[in-house]
């Protein structure tokens, strides 16, 4: 069973930053992709920021500039590093990675997401 656990939302100020974590257990034999995803009321979820296991990155191109994904492969951990936040960056934010695992399968996997709120 693999799980995802995402961390780091919080309440921030406009042009604060944040760094959001996500970091999978279980049976994991290789990653492919790790990506962060976000929804505001009333908005459909969009892809924010996501990274390949080669390294290849994509942005949004709202958050181009502000936001960096890094990954730690070892920890099977991914980052979102938020930086001059905007009011308009509040949304929950959800971790989404595709693992092949034990049984030989690909699939993806879903963080039960965080809150982060950008507001004075």
């Amino acid at each position: 069973q693999v799980q995802l656990v995402e961390s780091g939302g919080d309440l921030v100020q406009p042009g604060g930053s944040l760094r959001l974590s996500c970091v999978a257990s279980g049976s994991i034999f290789t990653i492919y992709t790790m990506g962060w995803y976000r929804q505001a009321p009333g908005k459909q979820r969009e892809l924010v920021a996501s990274i390949t296991g080669t390294g290849t990155r994509t942005y949004a191109d709202s958050v181009k500039g502000r936001f960096s994904i890094s990954k730690d492969n070892a920890k099977i951990t991914a980052y979102l590093q938020m930086n001059s936040l905007k009011p308009e960056d509040t949304a929950i934010y959800s971790c989404k990675f595709r693992l092949g695992t034990s049984t030989r399968t690909i699939s993806d996997y879903w963080g039960q997401g965080t809150q982060v709120t950008v507001s004075s």
